[in-house]
């Protein structure tokens, strides 16, 4: 749904926050796709493709990880770009500039298809466990190291730094952009930032105690504690990839208004149609 609305309002298009958010959707719907349909297929009817398929293997981890950090990175850039918008200074307000995001996006693609090769050139199945995992120690390490920082700390931090800052903004221009779609724009932002912080802080936490905890002996009881909460929280980051439509339902009513007029267009065409055809058989039948 957020995809056909930022495709079809031109000014949601036009827009650098929401070109951010329609980027957003994407890598989040392919996320999702990729990801989540995988786990359930695996879980559900014991198909696991990454233990028989090394294409699959190399690609499904690949992948998730080039969608993921897009989308991170998106969401960063939405933020900053946003306290430009918002700023009461006018350099800084020409800042946000659609056509800089177009290429600011377009480079952040190329770098993370780039950052993804080493991830598809090491993963491998292991010939004794059959399982789909990274074969060079010093990258699996970098790994941890990068959902560490790329994936929790830098967008939670960099959001909210940004998104303080823009709401001081907001509160300073209360008057000029009260009535504005600027400010709902600024709204569904927000809330974008609180939905990332609640969903990707305690991922990040995890991380951290993995981290701390390596090279500890761990009994039975502990894994599975451990197994269970990971499950737990890897659930909670699901959360931020499909969350994004229903925080801009409850935090933007022009998204809202957009919404619903496509979901009724079908019921407003056949209205129209039932007005017509009575029309034309009058017509017809006068002639």
């Amino acid at each position: 749904m957020n995809i056909l609305i930022f495709l079809s309002v031109r000014s949601y298009r036009k827009t650098p926050s929401t070109f951010y958010f329609l980027i957003i959707s994407i890598t989040n719907i392919i996320y999702i796709l990729i990801n989540l349909i995988s786990r359930i297929v695996s879980t559900g009817f014991l198909i696991d493709l990454t233990r028989t398929s090394i294409i699959w293997c190399k690609a499904r981890l690949s992948l998730i990880g080039v969608f993921g950090l897009i989308s991170f990175t998106c969401s960063s850039l939405a933020t900053i770009d946003q306290f430009f918008a918002t700023s009461p200074n006018v350099q800084l307000r020409r800042c946000s500039n659609i056509k800089w995001t177009y290429r600011i996006i377009f480079l952040t693609i190329l770098l993370c298809i780039l950052h993804a090769i080493p991830c598809f050139i090491y993963l491998d199945i292991s010939p004794s466990t059959k399982t789909c995992l990274v074969t060079n120690n010093a990258y699996n390490f970098y790994l941890s190291l990068y959902s560490l920082s790329l994936i929790s700390t830098f967008p939670v931090i960099i959001m909210s730094i940004f998104g303080y800052l823009t709401y001081r903004h907001i509160n300073l221009r209360r008057i000029l952009i009260r009535e504005s779609a600027d400010r709902q724009i600024t709204r569904m932002t927000l809330i974008q930032v609180i939905l990332v912080i609640t969903t990707i802080t305690p991922y990040g936490i995890q991380i951290t105690y993995n981290l701390i905890t390596t090279g500890i002996y761990k009994d039975t009881d502990r894994i599975i504690k451990e197994s269970f909460s990971l499950t737990i929280i890897s659930l909670l980051t699901y959360v931020y990839f499909v969350g994004s439509c229903y925080t801009f339902l409850i935090s933007s009513s022009r998204f809202r208004r957009a919404v619903k007029d496509h979901i009724c267009f079908w019921r407003r065409r056949a209205q129209v149609a039932a007005l017509i055809y009575p029309i034309q058989e009058r017509i017809v039948f006068r002639n």
